[in-house]
């Protein structure tokens, strides 16, 4: 046989395929724990949209590609009046939920952010919930969405266990995508070679490089880019449906597959079979729109405040002990150029909780980033790795996000250490969590209604009996408005 040609024999749809359309055909989610974390996640996780549209950067975003388009069956964007097709639907609720950086967190080989799934789950349930009506069918309940939630969480994060894309400077979205892709094609009717064939559309994809989020050019882009990933995933999920062939060796095939092609000719592999482990163990970012790995960072820094407050001028030097991903990732010296820069700077985050005693949104615009204190304190940081807190960030049973701060003063006098190796939302602390979780809630829905209507939102979505019983039609409802806050 000559050398010169390819030998065009198709092998059998990859494994990985298999497996997640088999878990979102077949799967039943009855893990009580899971329902209810899922529950929780849903209204921190819009409560932080609600939050983004006050600010102009992310509304500017938001609406119909073409100004005065109407669609039938429009999705509902919370806190809008805007009615959207499901493709850009999912793009504007993705985008303002993650716009702020405060949804939450999932750490392992790769890092992300699994509630941006919700943009596609949210909006392709609602589009559907329409149709049904109009149909003379009954409309998806929010018990759907739930589920929903619990299986692309599965997905992206127990992928997210042993891959790691941003070892080869691809962005953890990917995961979105394909997680998005699979639930949104089971919400719009697909079956399981429907599922396999579109997930193997969201690995061919070019995906997106993490440019965005490292220095130098670290940009507004990674407050999108969730949402640009779970409108593709609908639009693969559509496009599917309306019979478009599968690839079935897309990851493993010679040359031209994902593996051999964007994964450093890697294997992807799954560590444990996909089940409910995602959610119930899922990172809340509860008291700081932070990069997760400096969560604990800031809360050192806001527990130090009381004690240098008056001593700003007085530190020689800030010693910083974290772990090897916060290295990675976060810390960096130089100018700061725009709110997302400094959002994914460790050593920001830590001078402001130093200063103000206090981390929020608002800290990361140009008026308080020219305080010239700021970087006079990130100048006199010194960052450590502390190898305990690299082993245990990854141990399963720990999943640790340590840092420890320790101030020194020009008289040789110090501090002591503060060391938190738990951040606030993370499941051994979600008792004392949860309440402030709720809280956080009821903030940022005040953000946009009286407080009539936040109060009558609380209520009809903090009891997971109520939430999952009730359509998506009357929960998109709660959330509209007649008329756009901004």
């Amino acid at each position: 046989m000559s050398d010169n040609v390819d030998i065009n024999v198709r092998s059998g749809y990859d494994s990985l395929l298999t497996e997640i359309a088999q878990y979102v055909s077949d799967y039943d989610v009855n893990s009580d724990l899971a329902l209810e974390t899922a529950k929780n996640c849903l209204i921190d996780t819009v409560g932080c949209g609600l939050l983004a549209l006050t600010f102009p950067a992310c509304t500017k975003m938001l609406g119909p590609v073409v100004p005065g388009t109407e669609v039938p069956h429009g999705v509902r964007v919370p806190g809008t009046n805007f009615s959207l097709d499901p493709v850009k639907g999912a793009f504007d609720i993705g985008c303002m939920i993650r716009w702020l950086d405060y949804n939450d967190t999932w750490l392992a080989a790769e890092w992300g952010h699994p509630s941006d799934n919700l943009g596609a789950i949210l909006a392709v349930a609602d589009f559907v919930s329409q149709k049904n009506i109009a149909d003379g069918k009954d409309p998806l309940t929010m018990k759907d969405v739930l589920q929903s939630m619990v299986m692309a969480h599965e997905i992206q994060g127990v992928l997210a266990l042993t891959n790691s894309f941003n070892r080869v400077g691809l962005d953890h979205v990917v995961l979105v995508k394909v997680a998005s892709t699979a639930v949104a094609t089971k919400l719009l009717g697909g079956n399981f070679e429907q599922i396999r064939d579109a997930v193997s559309q969201a690995w061919v994809d070019g995906q997106s490089l993490r440019t965005y989020r490292h220095a130098p050019n670290a940009g507004s882009r990674k407050s999108w880019a969730a949402g640009d990933a779970t409108s593709r995933a609908v639009r693969l999920a559509m496009i599917t449906l309306s019979g478009e062939m599968g690839y079935p060796s897309v990851l493993s095939a010679k040359t031209w597959g994902f593996e051999d092609v964007l994964f450093n000719e890697q294997q992807l592999s799954l560590s444990q079979p996909f089940a409910t482990y995602v959610m119930e163990n899922v990172l809340f970012k509860i008291s700081f729109p932070a990069e997760f790995h400096a969560q604990t960072a800031v809360e050192a820094a806001v527990t130090l405040h009381s004690q240098i407050k008056d001593r700003l001028s007085d530190i020689q030097q800030i010693e910083v002990t974290t772990h090897e991903s916060a290295i990675r990732i976060i810390s960096k010296v130089g100018e700061l150029n725009n709110p997302a820069d400094r959002d994914h700077c460790l050593q920001y985050m830590i001078a402001i909780g130093l200063i103000h005693g206090d981390l929020i949104a608002e800290h990361y615009e140009d008026d308080v980033a020219a305080d010239p204190l700021v970087d006079e304190l990130r100048e006199k940081m010194v960052i450590k790795e502390d190898k305990r807190y690299t082993e245990e960030y990854l141990e399963a049973d720990k999943r640790s996000i340590a840092n420890k701060i320790q101030i020194f003063f020009n008289d040789g006098s110090s501090t002591d250490a503060v060391e938190v190796e738990y951040p606030i939302g993370h499941k051994r602390r979600r008792e004392e969590g949860i309440p402030v979780l709720e809280k956080k809630f009821k903030t940022n829905l005040e953000k946009i209604y009286d407080a009539e209507h936040a109060k009558s939102i609380f209520d009809k979505c903090s009891d997971l009996g109520s939430l999952s019983q009730m359509s998506v039609i009357d929960f998109q409802e709660l959330f509209a408005l007649e008329n756009n806050p901004f």
